[in-house]
C-alpha cells in the first residue's frame, strides 16, 4: 500500500495561515480604511467614497513635525541601544565565565518580562522633579534645582532605551558566542592584537546579529506610544500616540489608518536607507579583507 505523501510546502501552511490571518488581513484593512473618511460625529469610518485626502491631512505641518520627532527618537534610541548593548553582549559572550552566562542572561531578561507599563511608570517616578534622583543630584551638588527631564524628548529617549535594550543584547550575545574562541586564538597566533581581532574577525562574523538587533529594536520602537505618553507629554509626541488617539479618542479610523500606513512606510524606507548606508560603509573593509588567488605561471 502506497503511503500518502504531502507536497513539500505543506509544512509551511500553518505559518502562512497565521501570517495571512494576523498580519496581511489586518494591514490590508488598515490600508483600505485609510482611503475612507469620518462620516459624522458618531461615525468611525466610511468607505463609500475613496480618496487620498486623509494622507494629505496626516502630512500637515503639525503631524509632520511629530513624524520627524518619531524618526529622531527611533534612530537615536536604536543607536544608543547598540552603543550600550554591544560591549555588554561582548563581555557576556567572551569575557564572562561560561558557568555564569545563564545568570547574566536571566538578569537581562527578568526586567524585560516585567509589565511594559509598570517599567515605564517606574521611570516616571525616577525622573520626576520631586523624585529620588532629583533629590540625590541636588544633594551632591550636580544640579541646583529640581530635575527638569520628565515630559521631554530626553525622557522618552531614556525610556525607550531602557525598554528595548534587551532586544539588542540577546541577538548580539548569540552572534558573539557563535564566533567561538578558536577563531580569536587563530587571529592572535597570526600576530593580530585584540583590536585587530575584534575589527577583522569578531565584528564581521557577528554582523548578522547586529543587523537583527537593530531591526528588533528599531521597528517596535518607532511604533511605541506608551513610553511617549507616560514620559513625553506634549514635547515627546510620537506617531504611535497620534494613531492611538485617532482610533480611541477622536474615533476617526480613516485618519488613524492613514497615519499608521505612513508610519509603516517611514519604517520601511528608513530601515532600507540605513541598511544601504551600512553596506556602503562596509565596502572599503570588504575590499581590504578580500583574498585574491592568482594562478602560478
Amino acid at each position: 500500500m502506497r503511503s500518502l505523501r504531502l507536497p513539500s510546502f505543506a509544512l509551511a501552511i500553518p505559518a502562512w495561515a497565521w501570517l495571512v490571518t494576523f498580519f496581511v488581513v489586518p494591514v490590508g484593512a488598515v490600508l483600505y480604511f485609510s482611503f475612507g473618511y469620518k462620516p459624522g460625529i458618531f461615525g468611525t469610518h466610511a468607505t463609500d467614497v475613496l480618496s487620498f485626502d486623509r494622507y494629505a491631512e496626516a502630512l500637515t505641518p503639525t503631524f509632520f513635525d511629530v513624524f520627524l520627532n518619531t524618526l529622531w527618537v527611533g534612530i537615536a534610541g536604536t543607536l544608543l541601544c547598540l552603543a550600550i548593548g554591544l560591549p555588554v553582549a561582548y563581555w557576556m559572550a567572551v569575557k564572562a565565565p561560561a558557568n555564569r552566562r545563564g545568570l547574566l542572561i536571566a538578569l537581562v531578561m527578568v526586567p524585560y518580562w516585567t509589565n511594559f507599563l509598570v517599567r515605564t511608570i517606574g521611570w516616571q517616578i525616577i525622573l520626576a522633579p520631586e523624585g529620588w534622583m532629583s533629590q540625590l543630584l541636588q544633594t551632591v551638588g550636580i544640579t541646583e534645582g529640581p530635575l527638569e527631564i520628565l515630559y521631554t524628548r530626553t525622557a522618552v529617549l531614556i525610556g525607550v532605551v531602557y525598554n528595548y535594550l534587551p532586544l539588542m543584547i540577546l541577538p548580539l550575545f548569540v552572534a558573539f558566542d557563535r564566533v567561538g574562541p578558536a577563531l580569536r586564538e587563530a587571529s592572535k597566533d597570526l600576530g593580530a592584537n585584540r583590536v585587530s581581532t575584534f575589527l577583522r574577525v569578531t565584528f564581521p562574523l557577528a554582523r548578522p546579529g547586529i543587523i537583527v538587533g537593530l531591526l528588533l529594536v528599531y521597528i517596535p520602537l518607532m511604533g511605541d506610544y506608551i513610553t511617549a505618553t507616560v514620559l513625553g507629554g506634549a514635547q515627546g509626541n510620537m506617531v504611535g500616540q497620534l494613531v492611538a488617539s485617532q482610533f480611541q479618542a477622536a474615533q476617526n479610523w480613516a485618519l488613524g489608518s492613514a497615519m499608521a500606513v505612513l508610519l509603516i512606510l517611514v519604517i520601511m524606507v528608513s530601515a532600507a536607507a540605513i541598511g544601504l548606508l551600512l553596506w556602503l560603509v562596509s565596502l572599503p573593509f570588504r575590499a581590504r579583507n578580500r583574498v585574491v588567488l592568482e594562478a602560478s605561471a
